[in-house]
């Protein structure tokens, strides 16, 4: 549970490292550019990849923490 923990955390890390993609819902008027912008290049690639990887890692994780304790 504690390697579950840890997973958490840095996966809480990497979203909230990331910059916004979107206006939120007040880009939907075709006002802002950025909501289908190009690939996320550098930094925010390194991020998406690693957000990728931590939820992953920590769905497996609980998973197989559900299956043990069950």
């Amino acid at each position: 549970m504690v390697l579950d923990a840890i997973v958490a955390i840095i996966l809480i890390a990497s979203v909230l490292g990331q910059e916004a993609k979107s206006a939120g819902m007040g880009g939907l008027d075709g006002g802002e550019d950025t909501v289908f912008s190009g690939k996320a290049r550098g930094m925010d690639a390194l991020l998406a990849r690693v957000t990728v990887v931590f939820a992953i890692l920590f769905g497996v994780i609980t998973i197989i923490i559900a299956r043990m304790s069950s």
